[in-house]
C-alpha cells in the first residue's frame, strides 16, 4: 500500500512538470511570435498570452479563486480582492499572475511600494511581463522615479514591440521631467 501511495505521489509530481512545461513551451512560441507580430496579430497573442497567464498550470480551483479576485476587482471590492490573491500567493507562491494581480490592486490603492515589492516578485518568476514592467512604469511615475519607468516602459517595448502604452506613457513622463525642470 505504501509502495502504491509513493507511486501515485511521484506519477503526480511528473504529470504537474510535464504540464508545467508545455505551459512553457506554448508562452515561448507565443513570445516569438510576439516579436515578429503587426498591430493586427499581436492583439490576439497577447490575449493567448494572458490567457496562459491566468490559468493555474495544475490547480484549476487557483485558476477560479484568481479569477474570483479579478471579479471582486471588477465590483471595486478592492480589499477583498486583495484578500483573494494573498490567499492564492499563500497557495502557490511561484504562480507570477497571482502577484501580478495583487500588485495592481495595491497600486489602485496607493499602496505604491507594495504593489512595487509584488511586481519585483512577478518579474523575478516571469522576466517577460510586459504587463508588470507596464505597471512598474505606472508605479515609478506616482514614486517620482521617472527614469526607472522609462526604464519600465523600454523593457516592455523589448518583450512587446507593437505594444501601444510604453511610447504614450515614455512621452508623458518626458513631458513631466521637462516641467520639473521649470
Amino acid at each position: 500500500m505504501k509502495k502504491i501511495i509513493i507511486l501515485l505521489y511521484l506519477l503526480t509530481l511528473c504529470l504537474t512538470s510535464i504540464k508545467a512545461n508545455e505551459t512553457d513551451k506554448k508562452l515561448n512560441q507565443l513570445f516569438n511570435d510576439l516579436l515578429l507580430s503587426n498591430d493586427t496579430s499581436s492583439n490576439e497573442i497577447e490575449q493567448k498570452i494572458w490567457k496562459l497567464w491566468s490559468t493555474h498550470p495544475d490547480d484549476k480551483k487557483l485558476t477560479v479563486m484568481l479569477s474570483q479576485g479579478s471579479e471582486a476587482v471588477n465590483n471595486n471590492q478592492l480589499i477583498k480582492a486583495i484578500d483573494i490573491f494573498t490567499d492564492v500567493i499563500n497557495q502557490d507562491p511561484t504562480w507570477a499572475e497571482a502577484w501580478n494581480k495583487r500588485a495592481t490592486v495595491l497600486y489602485m490603492i496607493g499602496e505604491y511600494q507594495k504593489s512595487q515589492n509584488d511586481i519585483n516578485k512577478v518579474l523575478e518568476l516571469e522576466k517577460r511581463h510586459f504587463g508588470a514592467l507596464a505597471g512598474q512604469g505606472l508605479v515609478n511615475i506616482k514614486l517620482k522615479n521617472y527614469e526607472k519607468a522609462i526604464k519600465s516602459y523600454k523593457k516592455a517595448l523589448k518583450i512587446y514591440p507593437s505594444m501601444q502604452s510604453p511610447e504614450i506613457m515614455i512621452k508623458e513622463i518626458e513631458a513631466l521631467i521637462k516641467q520639473d525642470l521649470i
